[in-house]
């Protein structure tokens, strides 16, 4: 008999965290419900299939709240087979408008809430010999675009920690994903840290987007469960991955394009 795989998701209680915490229900996995607080959590858990889901609090930018989690998931499941880092929250601005303060928040939220979710649970998988890890990053970790400097930074750093853990890993049986989407209809700027401008440029180009929630959940289990590495699940950002890497020259001219329009907008 097969046994059911335990799936851990941060971020849960909304958006991408939510959408493929009932994808993975769906396949018959046990799944970890984990945002700020218990009533996020609970409310994707009452929507999931099957039985034996977990609703559980822990804020991913604190070390004794993490520590606190695994130890409820060793108690209560012994450990995970797929950790998803997903829990961020959202920045902009350019490197003149930041503080200190910010990078220090968005850093310890974005990514080195991806470095305590692999210290804690990856040990388990690797004593397993078998798992996988899925890190929820931004196609701004790979774009190097003006105006999203903190945040770019963070995912930029997932996308780092992603590439190098897979090659620590993959080996030892675990396999490593990285997600990059661009913008798509979510509610990631309900935490938006950045001046009113920021905010609704960001709120124009998801309304604009032609991805939604469901599409994006969609292609990121179906390529997860593959194991591919590198996961770009909105319509237009393999295209402008190719750009970059292909021609830089070019590229770059499009984002000083990109700079001047936004140094011509009001702030």
């Amino acid at each position: 008999m097969t046994q059911q795989r335990r799936v851990l998701v941060t971020g849960a209680g909304s958006g991408l965290g939510q959408a493929l915490a009932l994808r993975y229900a769906a396949s018959g996995a046990r799944v970890a419900c984990v945002d700020l607080s218990v009533e996020r959590s609970e409310v994707t858990r009452k929507r999931l299939k099957g039985e034996g889901h977990l609703a559980l609090a822990a804020n991913v930018g604190s070390d004794d709240e993490m520590e606190q989690l695994q130890e409820t998931i060793l108690r209560e499941w012994g450990g995970v087979d797929v950790l998803v880092n997903n829990a961020g929250i959202a920045s902009g601005g350019q490197m003149v408008e930041t503080t200190m303060a910010e990078w220090r928040q968005i850093l310890e939220v974005n990514l080195l809430s991806v470095v305590r979710g692999c210290r804690l649970f990856l040990p388990g998988m690797l004593a397993n010999g078998g798992g996988q890890v899925i890190n929820t990053a931004s196609f701004a970790g790979l774009a190097a675009a003006p105006g999203a400097m903190t945040y770019g930074v963070a995912k930029a750093g997932v996308v780092a920690l992603s590439e190098q853990l897979r090659a620590e890993v993959e080996l030892r049986g675990v396999k490593v994903s990285v997600i990059c989407p661009s913008f798509f209809r979510t509610n990631l700027c309900d935490t938006v840290i950045g001046s009113p401008a920021t905010k609704a440029l960001a709120l124009k180009m998801m309304d604009s987007a032609p991805d939604t929630i469901d599409s994006v959940a969609d292609r990121v289990f179906a390529d997860a469960e593959k194991g591919r590495f590198l996961i770009l699940p909105t319509k237009r950002e393999p295209m402008r991955w190719r750009l970059k890497r292909w021609f830089p020259g070019l590229y770059f001219r499009m984002l000083l394009k990109l700079s001047a329009k936004m140094m011509r907008a009001p702030r």
